[in-house]
């Protein structure tokens, strides 16, 4: 027992070793130039890709222990690199890059009456410490974007990509620190247990903000254990709402590439929701499209009657963020139905309906409380890149400051400068 508390002091004292260190490179970092934050994101680009085998090798360890751990095949696909992914890494810190910086932007600005100049500007949060599980991809995509908003970066991933990332932070830091940025603009949080995370949530005037990346319980262990300030991204249990009027085609195109293209990640669909008035047409129709393409149908009494292999849909179903080759579906009476399943379920991620009726996407709009709402379009597309934003760190299912993909604004605060000729109160 006194070992382990020895351990954990240990483990603070390092963690805010990292966080004070990082406290002073922000204020060096934050009044630096869009050229030179440039010319560090170019440079880390470079060196990310100079360095490919060594962050593969790195990640072959991380991908043999996670299977040796019996982790399923979906989370093993959000850990693993090949070639094409760091490029693709890269090639993300490029088009971060190439985005106009949002520090200085003048947000508004007046003059008083009494000859009082006021601007509110962006200016960088500070210390940005971001907690994430497994995606590697994840660590590069948010130095690059804290970098280019002028924050400096405090990467706390998962225990299973712990190699990948120790390779992906040193080849980052070195590139930004030789290329002109404070030598801890970018840093791995140490240790590997909860504990390291605990006193990263409590290292409060030392951290300016947290983001948790990642499932249900570290999502809320962060929330409920910070005294830092938190920015939520949530679980992404989406709903895709098929209309009384819904071209049937589009519906089916839309919900396979929601759920197969790529399951593992948030913005995918977990849950259909069909208007009884296309049931008989379109349940048989999508039930076998998804069975087609290995995706397990958790369905309501028309779904199994479908098929054979639909399995029963439950509470836990409609709850689930599945991250697999999973869904549920349900037939619903009318809109207003659809409507209030989605109310009782959502985490507040995104919803589709697909629809030609004008009025039932309006109503659908205006009734959804989530961050996202599409109408006769895939959930997929509910990501940074997608929305033109470049890389982004997460999306934030709350309301205060950031909702929905968080890019370069949303890791900006402002501050208010006033200028006068000598004016008094």
């Amino acid at each position: 027992m006194v070992s382990e508390r020895r351990e954990f002091a240990a483990t603070e004292q390092d963690v805010r070793a990292v966080a004070a260190r990082a406290r002073i490179a922000a204020a060096d970092l934050a009044p630096l130039s869009t050229a030179i934050k440039d010319q560090a994101l170019l440079a880390m680009a470079a060196a990310v890709e100079d360095a490919v085998l060594e962050i593969l090798a790195a990640n072959a360890l991380d991908v043999a222990a996670a299977r040796d751990a019996g982790q399923s095949e979906s989370m093993v696909d959000r850990l693993a690199l090949n070639p094409a992914r760091v490029a693709a890494m890269a090639q993300g810190v490029r088009d971060v890059a190439a985005l106009a910086d949002p520090v200085g932007e003048v947000v508004r600005g007046y003059v008083r009456p009494n000859g009082l100049h006021i601007q509110q500007v962006r200016v960088p949060l500070g210390v940005v410490a971001i907690v994430y599980e497994a995606r590697p991809n994840v660590t590069v995509d948010t130095a690059a974007l804290a970098i280019k908003s002028g924050n400096v970066a405090l990467l706390r991933g998962s225990a299973s990509a712990y190699s990948s990332n120790s390779v992906l932070v040193d080849v980052l830091a070195a590139a930004a620190e030789k290329a002109g940025l404070p030598r801890d603009s970018i840093q791995l949080v140490p240790g590997t247990d909860r504990a390291s995370v605990t006193h990263l949530l409590k290292a409060r005037g030392l951290v300016d903000v947290v983001i948790p990346r990642g499932g249900p319980a570290l999502i809320a262990h962060v929330v409920q254990n910070a005294s830092v300030p938190v920015i939520e991204t949530g679980v992404g249990n989406v709903h895709i709402y098929v209309d009384a009027s819904a071209d049937l085609d589009m519906a089916e195109a839309i919900i396979v590439n929601a759920k197969v293209s790529r399951p593992s990640v948030c913005n995918a669909v977990e849950t259909i929701l069909v208007h009884r008035a296309v049931a008989d047409d379109f349940v048989p129709r999508i039930t076998a499209a998804l069975l087609r393409r290995d995706v397990t149908v958790h369905g309501d009494a028309q779904f199994r009657a479908a098929d054979p292999a639909v399995i029963e849909a439950t509470d836990e179903d409609w709850a689930v963020e599945y991250v697999s080759l999973d869904i549920a579906a349900k037939v619903v009476d009318d809109i207003d139905e659809a409507i209030a399943h989605i109310r009782q379920w959502t985490t507040g991620h995104s919803e589709a309906i697909i629809t030609r009726d004008l009025e039932a996407s309006r109503r659908f709009i205006a009734r959804m409380d989530s961050a996202a709402v599409l109408v006769n379009a895939s959930p997929r597309f509910v990501d940074g890149s997608e929305f033109g934003f470049g890389a982004e760190i997460g999306i934030s299912t709350q309301k205060l400051h950031a909702r929905g993909p968080m890019a370069l604004p949303e890791l900006t605060s402002t501050t208010w400068i006033v200028t006068g000729t000598g004016q008094i109160r």
